[in-house]
């Protein structure tokens, strides 16, 4: 990179830094003040359960800042990925406006240097944090998935517990119920299975008083199948496995809707590759899960790209009237990214349809940066 490449690119890297700051500070601040109150009362409880009957109040709060952080780290890398557009569109406004101030478009020009020689760096840095954001969605969150279905009042909690599982629909048309899911162990308690025909006919009933998932399916431990709807009635048999496309991470979307967003594009890819995922609606859903986000990640970087012209001017203008243009226009891009990704679009498959945002994004872009005047 030229001289001028790496003094924008800093000025850029600069004003992103302090922006994800500000505004990850003003979020968990926001937070911690609203709920100091359960803070306090978890770092109380905490202490009472090691002994303590009445720990200091220097100790108790420094016990609550620890609970914070603890609460706050994971979904913060979270916040990451949904701010992260917004956020190089906000970077790239502070920094051109800078440079708009102190007359250094102006002198770039009087130099012979184009200016759309300025768009070179402020792309270059955001792919790099759009790697970041890759990393993030497929390596980082996907490990800390569990914490990240916390609210305040499992904070301090680390585990997900356990909970009933209702009838559920597989991708193959079994109804599943159990007693209790363990989403830490990934295993059932009570578990009832129905199976049916192509009418919705029951034909078969499984119970089983434990099973464990292991490689695509559920291993049964006393489990008895019975035929059902028979004019005489079978004795139940033994079976040990059923396959099924109802595993864990499905067992948690189910029960936390924010999990599904959490789980990276190898996972997603290896429940569509399930030949027992049959349901039409279930494959859509997670396949635009799995190709969504790069759609958003290109609808964030073109949405950038058409934000620039505004801010890269011949002439000193008045900035904040240049926000304000700019703002409806950065806006119902990133918006229009986040929608494509998660609204069904009537005979497009969910790997094209994600994408027809970035396809018109794609030619507004073009037609921004060729009326940059130079």
């Amino acid at each position: 990179m030229t001289l001028l490449d790496r003094y924008i690119a800093k000025q850029y890297l600069f004003n992103i830094i302090a922006l994800t700051v500000i505004l990850f500070s003003f979020v968990v601040v926001i937070d911690a003040s609203l709920n100091i109150d359960e803070f306090l009362q978890r770092a109380g409880d905490l202490a009472q359960q090691r002994g303590e009957e009445a720990p200091g109040a220097v100790r108790r709060w420094v016990v609550t800042l620890l609970l914070v952080v603890d609460f706050w780290w994971p979904k913060l890398l979270q916040l990451y990925s949904f701010l992260i557009g917004m956020i190089l569109v906000g970077a790239m406004g502070f920094t051109f406006s800078q440079m708009s101030r102190n007359r250094e478009f102006i002198a770039m020009m009087a130099a012979g240097v184009g200016l759309h020689r300025v768009m070179k760096p402020i792309v270059v840095v955001a792919g790099l944090f759009m790697v970041l954001q890759i990393v993030n969605t497929e390596i980082l969150i996907p490990r800390i998935a569990p914490l990240l279905v916390r609210d305040h009042d499992d904070i301090g909690s680390r585990s997900l517990g356990s909970a009933v599982v209702p009838l559920t629909l597989d991708g193959s048309g079994r109804l599943f119920r159990a007693a209790n899911f363990h989403a830490d162990t990934n295993t059932l308690d009570g578990v009832y299975i129905l199976e049916r025909d192509e009418n919705g006919k029951a034909t078969r009933a499984i119970t089983a008083s434990f099973a464990v998932y292991n490689n695509g399916g559920w291993d049964l431990e006393q489990g008895l199948a019975r035929e059902r709807g028979a004019a005489t009635p079978k004795p139940a048999v033994p079976i040990d496995r059923i396959e099924t496309s109802l595993d864990p991470n499905t067992l948690r979307m189910n029960r936390y809707e924010s999990y599904a967003q959490s789980l990276s594009f190898m996972q997603v890819s290896q429940m569509l590759d399930r030949p027992t995922l049959t349901d039409p609606a279930k494959r859509n859903r997670y396949s635009r899960i799995k190709w969504g986000r790069f759609a958003i990640m290109l609808s964030a970087m073109l949405a950038l790209v058409i934000s620039m012209p505004y801010f890269i001017t011949r002439e000193p203008r008045n900035m904040v009237m240049q926000s304000i243009k700019c703002a409806p226009i950065a806006i119902v891009a990133l918006i229009g990214g986040v929608l494509g990704a998660s609204a069904t679009i009537p005979g497009l498959p969910a790997a094209i349809g994600v994408f027809i945002p970035v396809m018109i994004l794609s030619v507004v872009a073009v037609a921004q940066t060729s009326a940059i005047k130079t």
